[in-house]
């Protein structure tokens, strides 16, 4: 294979148009109906999206290198690593857990209500532990390091991460009885909505989608999410449904009076993809080595990011609760150790 057909089938590839061709080809419409089809219809459009946005953006002028640079090279990094090991790991949890479940939630409008509520929990489960176990949090860091917010961040992901996730959502969803085919089915609609609302200012300034700002999470709710601001920290779990983080109180609007800043609240070196990637377990990595007896070695690992065995702690926690009472170090985001 040449150069031009590696960068063909590459380009095929991000934009998902080989079913599309396909389709074309045999002129057998009847495919969109099934799950599969209906994956394949809308997998063009965040791509597209995407280049619209970055588009527009150059065009406005509002576009900066620093921007997309580093989500976009990690992109093209995990294209290289982690092509079949999701799909694998989504099967093995299949395979293991599905035989426990009590009954089989299928394709039906019922079974789809229940299947997301369950599919939501099972996301608020990994994205949560993803901001409150730190070596859980050297996978999803890389992810919020993005200084800005637009579609090229929805591909800012170690490899790793993918691995970690669709255990634990697939394994939550076996076991509480959502059939594989409404899974796979749900995570169809999921993936797409977890792009879409990486969206920028660019596109939709507000981000708010009007009146679905109530009932479903938007643009706007899930740039709080990727915050540094001691205000918006660990909010915002879920990806279309806000019920669990209603449930467990981390459901949080976006506030007229404190403006977003993007990122993790330890300084991330310009363009390094590097850092991005890798930096919050060479972090951690310091952190164990120096740690006093094997406990607190283990501690640093299972603990949120800035727990310190020496009780000086910058958690996000420890960071909300100074911001109330008006305490200092501790609100100040720019100490708080890689958390975001």
């Amino acid at each position: 294979m040449n150069i031009l057909d590696w960068i063909r089938d590459q380009l095929m590839g991000f934009f998902s148009l080989k079913p599309w061709l396909e389709l074309f080809a045999s002129g057998d419409y009847r495919s969109l109906l099934t799950v599969d089809g209906f994956g394949s219809l809308i997998a063009p459009i965040i791509p597209l999206l995407l280049v619209f946005e970055l588009g527009r953006g150059i065009v406005l002028r509002r576009t900066r290198r620093e921007d997309y640079q580093v989500p976009l090279l990690v992109m093209v990094l995990n294209r290289f690593i982690g092509s079949f090991i999701n799909l694998a790991t989504v099967s093995l949890c299949i395979g293991l857990f599905n035989r426990f479940a009590l009954f089989q939630a299928g394709l039906s409008w019922y079974g789809l209500l229940y299947g997301y509520v369950a599919w939501e929990l099972a996301h608020f489960v990994y994205h949560f532990l993803a901001h409150k176990v730190r070596l859980l949090w050297c996978l999803h860091s890389t992810h919020h390091a993005p200084v800005a917010m637009n579609l090229s961040v929805n591909y800012a992901h170690i490899f790793l991460e993918g691995i970690y996730a669709d255990f634990v959502r697939t394994s939550i969803c076996m076991l509480l009885g959502v059939s594989p085919p409404l899974l796979i089915l749900i995570m169809i609609i999921d993936s797409f909505w977890g792009s879409f609302i990486h969206l920028g200012e660019n596109v939709l300034p507000q981000g708010k989608l009007g009146m679905f700002y109530r009932m479903v999470l938007t643009p706007s709710h899930h740039r709080v999410h990727h915050a540094r601001n001691v205000l918006y920290m660990d909010t915002n779990f879920c990806n279309l449904l806000p019920i669990w983080d209603r449930v467990f109180g981390t459901y949080m609007e976006v506030q007229e009076d404190t403006r977003i800043e993007y990122g993790i609240t330890r300084p991330v070196k310009p363009y390094s993809v590097l850092d991005a990637y890798l930096g919050e377990f060479w972090l951690l990595g310091r952190d164990v080595w120096r740690a006093p007896g094997l406990r607190n070695k283990l501690l640093y690992l299972l603990m949120p990011p800035g727990w310190s065995h020496d009780g000086n702690h910058h958690t996000a926690k420890a960071a909300k609760a100074a911001l109330l009472t008006g305490a200092e170090p501790h609100a100040d985001v720019s100490i708080q150790a890689g958390k975001a």
